[in-house]
């Protein structure tokens, strides 16, 4: 007879008894893959696997509310939501992103610009501590000085083992404008225009992104949920979807096929794996392999091997790999910065409002009356400069235009500089009340100290 699955309660009590029964020595998460494009750690501490806990626990459709497990992919989530017309307020772009993951770490996408960053869709969380206890944390409980810590600790607060996120209604299309701007000052008044403040409305705007192609060439992309569709494009094969922004004015998509569309592609940074190619795209596409998770794994293959990182290791070049969020009426300046100093393109524009002015995340604070503008920008530049020069230009570019770095990817701040900006005596206390013996690490040297 097979033996039944563990409950959540049996899962949750073996795992406090790991962390417990660890001794006092320091512990990290064991993943079979991670999403975070800075250098690993130095693999000495203790390994904790909670890959057990990806469950969905839950849907309650009078609270459009899920209750999953810290360990579930999105893409298990979406396929457990959507089969019953809901889906997660906000959805990160990779399928193999975890809930968890992105709590802790900042989960974006097109639906932020009403719903916020992933975290702020979360109404509860039980959290692995340290000491083997698992607390239970709301904005309006105890705990909720841990409720809005977590989101930017990157598990050295703790381990998110379940959660009760917020849910939307899903129709089962979505249309798509793509509307082309030849001055990237219309578009940045288009898109403030279109996230201004205010309650949904039928007919409104459901998702919102944009892509820069070149200085002269930007694009905006309002999504709306509609129940008929006149036509179905797909872009899960041969056709690319970034490609298609600049010769469809109007699409439509699945709903699952719009919540993955940068999912096959990786948005564009597939190509520097090949995948561009008709008889490459062809092969993969026919197995199924055009997907996030198999360019994960061909990028952690190449670099264990030495061979190459995203894009090939060619001499004198720096990988700049950065998600930075930036106020609307600095995004013009940082635009230019990016195309003057970096000058990776496309880049890709994702706006997001903090949703409830009163809550206070801490370590990731932006200011709830404010749009900011997510850039994102993934590829390897050349250069002459030491590594890092190019990545330091940009951190200091975000932080003299009020912005933030997101920290999934390297990383080069002065320990001094870093904790002005991450709320070092916010950080120092949730420290010493959850982690008093630092068994899961420091902030700093897991984000930046690890390439010194």
């Amino acid at each position: 007879m097979a033996k039944a699955p563990m409950t959540y309660e049996e899962k949750k009590a073996a795992a406090a008894r790991q962390m417990a029964g660890g001794g006092g020595s320091e512990v990290g998460l064991r993943k079979r893959r991670s999403n975070l494009f800075r250098p690993p750690g130095s693999g000495r501490r203790g390994r904790l696997d909670l890959d057990r806990f990806d469950q969905v626990l839950g849907i309650d459709e009078s609270r459009a509310e899920v209750e999953v497990e810290g360990r579930i992919s999105y893409e298990s989530l979406v396929e457990a939501t959507l089969r019953r017309g809901w889906l997660p307020t906000v959805v990160p772009q990779l399928k193999s992103i975890t809930v968890g993951g992105a709590i802790s770490g900042g989960g974006i996408e097109s639906s932020s610009f009403r719903f916020g960053f992933v975290h702020e869709t979360v109404r509860e969380m039980d959290i692995l501590l340290s000491s083997g206890e698992v607390a239970t944390c709301r904005p309006d409980n105890l705990r909720r000085d841990l409720f809005f810590g977590v989101p930017n600790s990157y598990g050295t607060l703790g381990y998110i083992l379940r959660a009760r996120m917020g849910l939307v209604r899903a129709g089962p299309w979505v249309e798509l404008t793509h509307r082309r701007f030849g001055s990237t000052a219309d578009c940045w008044a288009a898109l403030k225009a279109a996230c201004a403040p205010g309650d949904p409305t039928p007919g409104g705007i459901d998702f919102i992104d944009g892509v820069v192609f070149a200085e002269d060439e930007s694009y905006l992309t309002e999504g709306r949920f509609v129940e008929e569709a006149p036509h179905v494009s797909g872009y899960r094969r041969m056709n690319i979807y970034y490609q298609s922004i600049r010769t469809r004015e109007v699409d439509y998509l699945s709903t699952i096929d719009y919540i993955w569309r940068w999912d096959t592609d990786w948005f564009w940074c597939s190509r520097a794996f090949g995948m561009e190619i008709k008889p490459i795209r062809l092969l993969f596409g026919t197995l199924g392999l055009l997907r996030s998770t198999t360019y994960w794994n061909m990028r952690d293959w190449a670099m264990r091997s030495g061979l190459m990182g995203l894009g090939g290791r060619k001499a004198g070049g720096e990988d700049v790999i950065q998600d930075v969020e930036i106020p609307i009426g600095a995004a013009p300046e940082f635009l230019r910065f990016l195309q003057r100093e970096i000058g990776l393109l496309p880049v890709w524009l994702c706006p997001t409002r903090a949703p409830d002015p009163s809550a206070d995340f801490v370590l990731y604070r932006t200011d709830p009356d404010t749009l900011y503008v997510n850039f994102g920008f993934w590829g390897r530049v050349r250069s002459d400069h030491p590594p890092g020069h190019l990545n330091r230009l940009v951190e200091k570019k975000v932080q003299a235009l009020a912005g933030k770095k997101s920290l999934y990817s390297s990383s080069y701040f002065p320990e001094e500089e870093f904790w002005q900006i991450y709320n070092r005596p916010a950080y120092a206390q949730l420290k010493l009340v959850y982690d008093p013996t630092a068994r899961l690490g420091d902030l700093y040297r897991k984000c930046v100290g690890g390439l010194r």
